[in-house]
Formats: C-alpha cells, sequence, structure tokens
C-alpha cells in the first residue's frame, strides 16, 4: 500500500508541474518590471519638493525667532527668504542630471490669501495681525516678527510630464 501511495503522490506532483508550466513560460516570456513609483529606492520629485520646502520654512522660522520687532517685519522677511535661498538653490540644481528640473518661486497673492484666511486671530487670541511680504507671512507674536507661512510655486518637469502645485508651507 504505501508503494501506490508514493506513485499516486508522484503522479499527482507530475499533474501540477505540467499545469504551471504554461504560467512559468508567460511569465518567462512577458518578463516582469516592478512598479517604479512603489519601488522603495524612488522618490517623486514633487514630494521630495514638498519635503525640502517644508524643513525649510523650519529653518527660516527658527533662524528670525525672537529677532526682529514687529517694525522691522520687513528686514524680518527679507532675512527669511536669505535662509531659504541655499536650500531652493539646492532643490532647483539637485536633479537636473537625472533629467528633472525643478523651478520654485515664490506666491505673493497665495500668501496675501493666507495671511487673510488662515492666520489665527479672533478675539480669543494673542496674536496680532498677519501681512504678507513677498510670499512669506508674517504674525506680530509679542511684538515680534514671527514667521507663519511661506507660498511657492513649485514647477517640477521630467520626461515623463510636468507638475506645477502652490504649496504653503508653515513651520510646525
Amino acid at each position: 500500500m504505501g508503494r501506490d501511495r508514493a506513485q499516486l503522490v508522484l503522479a499527482v506532483a507530475a499533474v501540477i508541474a505540467a499545469a504551471l508550466a504554461p504560467a512559468l513560460l508567460a511569465y518567462l516570456q512577458l518578463g516582469y518590471h516592478a512598479d517604479v513609483d512603489a519601488a522603495s529606492d524612488f522618490e517623486d520629485p514633487a514630494t521630495n519638493a514638498r519635503t525640502v520646502l517644508d524643513r525649510a520654512t523650519f529653518e527660516a522660522a527658527s533662524n528670525i525667532a525672537g529677532e526682529y520687532a514687529w517694525s522691522a517685519r520687513t528686514a524680518a522677511a527679507d532675512q527669511s527668504r536669505a535662509v531659504l535661498r541655499p536650500r531652493v538653490d539646492r532643490l532647483e540644481a539637485e536633479r537636473v542630471a537625472e533629467g528633472t528640473a525643478v523651478l520654485v518661486t515664490y506666491n505673493a497673492t497665495a500668501a496675501s490669501t493666507w495671511a487673510q484666511t488662515a492666520c489665527s486671530g479672533g478675539p480669543g487670541r494673542q496674536f496680532g495681525p498677519c501681512v504678507a511680504d513677498g510670499g512669506v507671512v508674517l504674525q506680530e507674536r509679542a511684538g515680534e516678527a514671527t514667521l507663519v507661512a511661506v507660498a511657492f510655486d513649485v514647477r517640477v518637469v521630467r520626461e515623463q510630464g510636468e507638475t506645477a502645485f502652490t504649496l504653503v508651507a508653515r513651520p510646525t
């Protein structure tokens, strides 16, 4: 009985192998290519730009914190842009060799809109008004100019196409 059972198991294995052979051949002929967007080493340039600009905005806010009185808010905005400039330059240059161009500009209109509609304020707040200056939004807090947002227009151009978006980065 044991020998008959072994032969039966062997016959079933042969039938299964014969059934899987066409699938194996199709796999080998068609090949396989991983989903590029899902691959762990792929980083979307637009996502990368958002991350870099968010971090740069935090760095700029930290740099001017406590340094400028509200009356010197124009100088605070200028200093914020000066701190952001090297990060923006690096972002724009880092993928050019790979065929990806990133262009970042300040969006004064989006900054003004954000300052009017989304800035912390109201009767329960201790903060002063928000003012947009060339894409940088500052708020009066305890008599000092505090960076609360920066509005950017980002354009990513690569072989696969073009992506453009407006980002209002907050130093959180």
